[in-house]
């Protein structure tokens, strides 16, 4: 299933902030005229830019590698797209999160989960709590779809513990798990969680919060499977 509805800008092109910078680090250039043209959707002339920039040990080539798998992504070319991912990693000597994650996500597309699921562990390996967070929520979320809600449950928990508790996708879908193990109050704390971080605006959390509050007040538990998981937490269109 393709996620393209943007709810977390995880994935991005990375502009390099100073002009110091791309007179110092070769293809530093040809990046930003890439850059250019994705900002403008055009993925086509974007990859012939960032073509431009030389092999080499800087971080200019592994960022070309990777902003080329993006501008592949969006032209649902996503096989390619993970072999510049990949290219990308190898660049970097696997030190790439960023990279992992967005290899991950093509992979989820492409129906290959045990491959993302490897590729969404890798990430844990790094300090980047936003990416750290983004990986055991998709992990989570892999785990809740095959059936396996208590695993789902320590994974969406971790999620939240990782993004200092900002993350209503996550208390919503940890609500769930919990709901679905008949800890409805619990539940209900979670879903509560999320329409705040959302400001109202987590359509799902809206739901399962009105249909938990019914289950509680019925002591029944018959249309827990009613209760709504959020999946679109990524998208193909990656941001600055």
């Amino acid at each position: 299933m393709r996620f393209r509805n943007l709810v977390l800008s995880l994935l991005f092109i990375v502009l390099w902030a100073s002009s110091s910078a791309a007179q110092t680090e070769p293809g530093q250039s040809a990046i930003k005229r890439g850059n250019k043209k994705f900002d403008s959707q055009q993925y086509e002339a974007a990859i012939k830019e960032y073509r431009q920039v030389p092999e080499g040990s800087d971080l200019s080539y592994s960022q070309a590698l990777y902003n080329i798998g993006v501008c592949n992504y969006e032209l649902w070319h996503t096989d390619e797209a993970i072999t510049f991912y990949k290219k990308a990693i190898a660049a970097r000597s696997g030190r790439y999160p960023k990279a992992w994650y967005s290899l991950a996500v093509a992979l989820e597309d492409e129906g290959r989960t045990a491959e993302a699921s490897e590729a969404y562990r890798e990430v844990l390996n790094f300090r980047d709590a936003v990416y750290v967070a983004a990986a055991h929520y998709r992990l989570g979320l892999l785990a809740a779809l095959a059936g396996d809600d208590v695993a789902a449950t320590k994974l969406f928990t971790q999620a939240i513990v990782s993004s200092n508790d900002l993350f209503p996708a996550s208390h919503n879908n940890l609500g769930v798990m919990l709901a679905r193990a008949g800890r409805l109050n619990e539940a209900d704390q979670e879903f509560q969680k999320a329409l705040e971080q959302s400001d109202g605006k987590l359509d799902e959390a809206t739901h399962n919060h009105r249909l938990c509050r019914a289950l509680i007040n019925a002591s029944e538990s018959a249309e827990i499977a009613s209760l709504r998981l959020v999946a679109a937490e990524t998208g193909r269109r990656l941001l600055k």
